[in-house]
């Protein structure tokens, strides 16, 4: 399974808005460029995203979106799925029929295990944790890795 460009967008200004300071508003173009994201096709992330209550858009003057307080920890997961819906990496995680083989098949249970994993692991990680990361990050400067030798 891969995530769409929206879902990543949606984390990306996720992050940039749980960065800012408490009660600021930035534009759509500010988010646009954080993100990296075209304008146009950020509207219908920003539109996802106020949908699902976890950014406030304002019009006018002094317009433009904000994070809820009570979304600066926000999960992973309930970014994706905002976007996404629910997450299944495979068919037969949909229901209980959604597969006739469900009952027997020997992937099933390994599916069924890897989609628990996933969904722990993005539920249990906040989008205030991955901004404080990246803060951190850009104060230390970039990041280096070590080059492996070949042989």
């Amino acid at each position: 399974m891969q995530l769409t460009r929206a879902a990543d967008y949606a984390v990306r200004v996720m992050i940039h808005l749980a960065g800012l300071p408490p009660d600021a508003r930035v534009s759509r173009s500010e988010l646009s460029a954080a993100a990296e994201c075209p304008e146009q096709f950020l509207s219908k992330v920003l539109q996802n995203l106020t949908r699902a209550g976890l950014i406030v858009s304002r019009r006018g003057n002094t317009g433009g979106f904000e994070l809820d307080a009570r979304h600066r920890d926000a999960s992973l997961l309930e970014v994706v799925e905002a976007i996404e819906g629910p997450i299944r990496l495979n068919l037969c995680l949909n229901s209980d029929h959604s597969c006739s083989r469900q009952g027997w098949c020997p992937a099933h249970l390994v599916w069924a295990k890897a989609q628990k994993a996933m969904v722990e692991v993005l539920g249990a990680t906040t989008i205030g944790e991955l901004a404080r990361s990246a803060d951190d990050t850009r104060q230390k400067g970039p990041v280096t890795i070590e080059e492996l030798p070949w042989n």
